[in-house]
């Protein structure tokens, strides 16, 4: 498989389950680093686990005003040319 999104980053809500979870392993796959988030710690630990090298978990609703910062400041400290996303809210 190419590496088209070699070094990109991407933060994929709801990405422990579904399209969301295929996107991540996807995204990987082409070499992206990726974000994913997920109400419940136990689901999104398995997705990371799944997923492998190249995702991080971070808890959260993104329903929840308080919770949306977390994965972007996360996913712009990791990189400045973050310039990929998706979203998948089911």
């Amino acid at each position: 498989m190419s590496k088209k999104l070699e070094g990109k980053v991407a933060v994929i809500t709801s990405g422990n389950s579904g399209i969301g979870l295929a996107t991540a392993q996807r995204f990987t796959d082409e070499g992206a680093h990726v974000f994913i988030t997920g109400r419940r710690q136990e689901e999104f630990n398995r997705a990371v686990t799944q997923i492998g090298h190249g995702a991080v978990g971070v808890q959260g609703d993104v329903a929840k005003m308080p919770d949306l910062p977390s994965p972007a400041r996360r996913a712009s400290r990791r990189s400045a040319n973050s310039r990929s996303a998706r979203h998948s809210r089911g």
